[in-house]
């Protein structure tokens, strides 16, 4: 607005862009724990650990939250659920994972957006870790925010 101008009461700022629905980001940080994973035979022998990062942008719908668990995304469900996912058996590669991870996430209709890193731990002397980032959505040109 010019120096000087004001606005009287009647009158109404356009708004700029596109009023998109508000997005809550639910996530698990550094969930560290053992699963039988990867390609080479010594890997088969024994469960290895891997650590996951799972981030989900989660709309908000018309339904208030009150203070009620059933109204949002349970971090500690989805942990269950990745831990669950670890020890149905043997899976080859980390890319594998991370996507049946996804797709538990993206089971609830309220996720638009899954980011999973999955990474295992003790594999190069040398690095900290190694591993896959994915990310999914329902829609296909969604993109994080």
């Amino acid at each position: 607005m010019a120096a000087g101008r004001t606005l009287s009461e009647n009158q109404i700022l356009p708004r700029v862009g596109v009023v998109r629905a508000s997005l809550r980001r639910v996530f698990i940080r550094d969930l560290v724990l053992e699963c039988s994973i990867g390609i080479h035979a010594h890997e088969r022998t024994a469960p290895q650990r891997v650590r996951i990062n799972l981030d989900l942008a989660v709309t908000e719908g018309e339904t208030p939250i009150e203070d009620d668990i059933r109204n949002v995304i349970c971090y500690e469900r989805l942990a269950k659920g990745i831990q669950g996912l670890a020890s149905l058996g043997h899976v080859n590669l980390v890319e594998t994972f991370a996507d049946m991870i996804a797709e538990m996430s993206l089971h609830d209709p309220r996720v638009q957006t899954v980011r999973v890193r999955v990474e295992k731990l003790d594999i190069l002397k040398n690095a900290a870790s190694v591993g896959v980032e994915i990310e999914r959505s329902h829609h296909p040109d969604a993109r994080f925010q």
